[in-house]
């Protein structure tokens, strides 16, 4: 660990953090009215503890009127009833603290809903203080160029650019190379009272007790940016100046997918993402995945990217792949427990912070073709409730019914069924995590080095190496047997399909090995 990431106290339980992802409207009911709530979230903490996880990031609880499952925010400083209210959220965080979490939530600065107060005021004719909190066009005749707008709802004249949905219209941070009127500068005071807003959301939540931030959409705030986003880094190195003064503790992680731009604008962590550069879905989501039994898939994809992308921001911060999240298909989508093992091998030895989506620690499956849900369309089936035991309403609910449909394929996994089955998914993810809080190499900043990565080839060998230990993991998805060139040695710690003999790798297995070494 460097010098200049050992001075911040944060890094202290970064170190060794594992996230784990609660989507709330999907993870416990506790008032039966299918739709999950925070005192179903603190009557779980137990739970998330006792798989091995000291962290979690909530997924948006903003009042919301749910045309984009929470990310479209109607009130940045109120709890959606449905969810409870600012004093469950409160008691959450307590709850949390004292079994040793660390919770960041999920901040979405970009866009709001259509009907929060700042839009509605924003839509009035007459000048007032939210007139360029939100992007306008001059005249409704007028388009946001290759932005999508939204129009014919407002007394003022102008289009409103929008983020995403129709129903999201976009903050104004400003426009890094304005060429028209009604493209603010990025110091424009309307620009810069929207960063003062935001932060003045922060604050509250921090004041309440969060320990810091998802943030959605990190690198869109300034419009038409550069290459390189040159302009919304310099932003986010504000926001962090704001919190290094202010709350020097609290943590960062952007949805972003460049981490070496990310981290450079003060952020902790960021994330491999489904979208962007294709390293993350040539592992588990492309059409031909590495980590599948047909052993077509090409781990260089990945190691380029990645690699690159370490020592860009070695001592500076971390890189995140997670096991899925809400907006993609779940890792368990055209794989067996076995193979989920394998990947799971690989998510928990990797050096950054693991983040686990809620159920795919027991396989839940992706739910093909279902409805659109609160604006999920196909990422529905990624947010079915969580399985808790084989029950009407699977433990997630009283009721026979949930806002999203529960998955009625045969040999539904459950929480409670694997719990009982040594042999299980669950049973083998907390066996990981396990190793992980016990060997500093396994941790966030163990040191990570390629030992067999050949392009098209099987398996993938590489070691962790921190404070005398050295650690080798070999993963073999492939359905098949596979040679490499060196044997391997040390004590088994871990291993599932088989162990190497003669430096032959059995059909879809994986196997961690450790030995002592000099510091």
């Amino acid at each position: 660990m460097k010098e200049n990431i050992k001075k911040e106290k944060c890094w202290n339980w970064l170190a060794d953090a594992v996230f784990y992802e609660i989507y709330p409207q999907s993870f416990q009911d506790t008032n039966g009215d299918g739709v999950g709530d925070i005192p179903g979230m603190i009557k779980r903490l137990d739970y998330i503890k006792e798989l091995g996880c000291n962290a979690i990031w909530v997924n948006p609880w903003y009042d919301s009127p749910f045309g984009d499952a929470g990310y479209d925010v109607r009130n940045y400083k109120k709890i959606a009833p449905r969810y409870g209210t600012n004093e469950d959220a409160a008691r959450f965080f307590e709850q949390a603290h004292e079994r040793g979490f660390h919770i960041l939530i999920d901040l979405v600065p970009g866009h709001t809903a259509i009907d929060h107060e700042w839009f509605k005021s924003s839509m009035r004719a007459e000048k007032n203080e939210y007139t360029d909190r939100y992007i306008w066009t001059d005249s409704i005749w007028e388009s946001g160029g290759e932005a999508a707008t939204l129009r014919g709802i407002s007394d003022r004249d102008g289009s409103a650019i929008v983020n995403f949905f129709s129903h999201q219209p976009a903050l104004n941070y400003g426009y890094a190379h304005p060429d028209q009127p009604w493209k603010l500068a990025v110091h424009s005071p309307a620009a810069l009272a929207t960063r003062e807003a935001i932060k003045d959301v922060m604050r509250f939540w921090l004041d309440m007790g969060a320990d810091g931030f998802r943030v959605d959409m990190a690198a869109s705030l300034i419009k038409e940016d550069d290459i390189g986003h040159p302009a919304n880094i310099r932003l986010w190195q504000d926001f962090r100046a704001f919190l290094e003064k202010e709350y020097p503790h609290c943590v960062m992680i952007s949805e972003w997918g460049v981490p070496k731009e990310s981290i450079a604008g003060g952020f902790h962590m960021d994330f491999m993402l489904h979208f962007g550069p294709p390293a993350y879905t040539s592992l588990f989501r492309s059409e031909y995945p590495f980590f599948s039994k047909e052993g077509k898939g090409d781990i260089t994809a990945f190691l380029d990217t990645y690699l690159e992308d370490l020592a860009s921001t070695e001592g500076k911060g971390l890189i995140c792949i997670p096991s899925g999240n809400h907006d993609m298909p779940r890792l368990a989508r055209g794989r067996d427990m076995r193979d989920l093992k394998i990947c799971f091998t690989f998510l928990l030895t990797m050096p950054g912070a693991p983040f686990l989506y809620y159920g795919d620690e027991i396989g839940m499956r992706y739910l093909e073709g279902l409805t659109s849900v609160e604006g999920g369309y196909n990422r529905t089936g990624s947010r079915s409730p969580m399985q808790w035991e084989r029950k009407t309403g699977f433990g997630f609910t009283s009721s026979a019914d949930s806002y999203i449909p529960f998955d009625k394929g045969n040999d539904v996994p459950t929480v409670a069924d694997q719990q009982r089955d040594k042999t299980s998914l669950l049973h083998t993810v907390k066996q990981l995590l396990a190793l992980r809080k016990t060997h500093k190499a396994l941790q966030s900043f163990g040191v990570f080095t390629p030992l067999y990565a050949e392009k098209g080839k099987y398996p993938f060998v590489y070691e962790r190496k921190a404070e005398g230990e050295r650690i080798v993991i070999v993963l073999n998805p492939a359905d098949r047997a596979e040679e490499i060139p060196f044997p391997l040695k040390g004590q088994v710690l871990f291993s599932v399909g088989g162990l190497p003999e003669d430096r032959k790798v059995p059909a879809c297995s994986a196997a961690v090995f450790f030995e002592k070494t000099e510091k």
